[in-house]
């Protein structure tokens, strides 16, 4: 029987004091993604798995001590970059598409410039490039983010476009996929924890993407392709900080998903997945 993003056994990888969670299914070229901030395996749409998995092994994680994972909870950039390196390693994986959502793209970023003989592609989703923003997301988005739950109407003004009954709906549809998974599922992370990593990272240094543009020219420099796939209306990160991108980064690619907001994948799963692959597979 073939595994499904709602189906496949969460699997641990030890390192010393502490574990990580992961899964792993589909076939072809490794995808490795990096979930939000404060997410879990159990933040990505099922069905954009899915439909990732027909072209990809796909790979989801939790980073430590969060989610299913042990240890030590950090969203300092350098350590999530490191459990995605040592479970690329313990995989066995040469080299690999790395991804990210928000959070996620900004530690696939940084992926790419510390480990760049690991990286074919790089995949980002609803996050922000290097250097300060132009355009500042709008604070609905945080103010909604504090909330101690965020359940299906929270996520639709977080990860889509509320004005647009089309992306209501498409809001319902993915948050009953995420919620299918009845068993096995990634604990979710505390108020506590999350208000204390907020706390720890209210400069904004450590989760924002290299503040200073210091990996900007590496990025831009074109020796990996980089896709970028953001709604019209992200209220996170705003895709008029990627427009001027166009023109400067030698391959960058821009996808734009319309009537849609920080979560473009969980509006449109298929053609967000079909995207990637046909990106990772023409664009060399």
């Amino acid at each position: 029987m073939t595994e499904t993003a709602s189906t496949t056994p969460t699997k641990f990888a030890e390192f010393g004091d502490r574990k990580i969670a992961y899964r792993k299914f589909g076939s072809g070229t490794p995808l490795v993604l990096n979930i939000r901030f404060r997410g879990t395996m159990d933040s990505w749409d099922p069905l954009f798995l899915d439909e990732l998995a027909k072209n990809f092994t796909v790979v989801i994680f939790d980073y430590t001590g969060l989610g299913a994972s042990t240890g030590t909870p950090t969203y300092d950039r350098a350590s999530l970059v490191k459990d995605a390196k040592e479970l690329i390693d313990f995989l066995g994986l040469e080299k690999v598409v790395i991804g990210g959502w928000s959070l996620g793209g900004v530690v696939a970023q940084k992926f790419t410039v510390t480990h760049p003989e690991k990286v074919s592609h790089t995949i980002l989703i609803g996050t922000a490039p290097p250097g300060k923003p132009e355009v500042s997301g709008e604070p609905l988005f945080i103010k909604t983010a504090m909330h101690p739950f965020n359940g299906l109407e929270d996520q639709t003004i977080l990860f889509f476009e509320p004005a647009s009954e089309r992306s209501r709906e498409a809001a319902r549809k993915s948050y009953d996929r995420i919620e299918s998974r009845k068993l096995d599922r990634s604990p979710v992370i505390p108020e506590a924890i999350f208000m204390k990593l907020l706390s720890e990272a209210k400069d904004k240094t450590t989760i924002y993407p290299d503040p200073e543009g210091a990996d900007m020219e590496v990025l831009a420099s074109g020796v990996h392709p980089l896709l970028v796939i953001s709604g019209d209306h992200d209220i996170a990160c705003p895709i008029g900080n990627w427009l001027p991108l166009t023109t400067k980064w030698k391959t960058l690619h821009l996808v734009t998903v319309p009537q849609s907001g920080h979560g473009p994948h969980h509006q449109e799963p298929a053609f967000c997945a079909d995207t990637v692959a046909s990106f990772v597979k023409t664009v060399l």
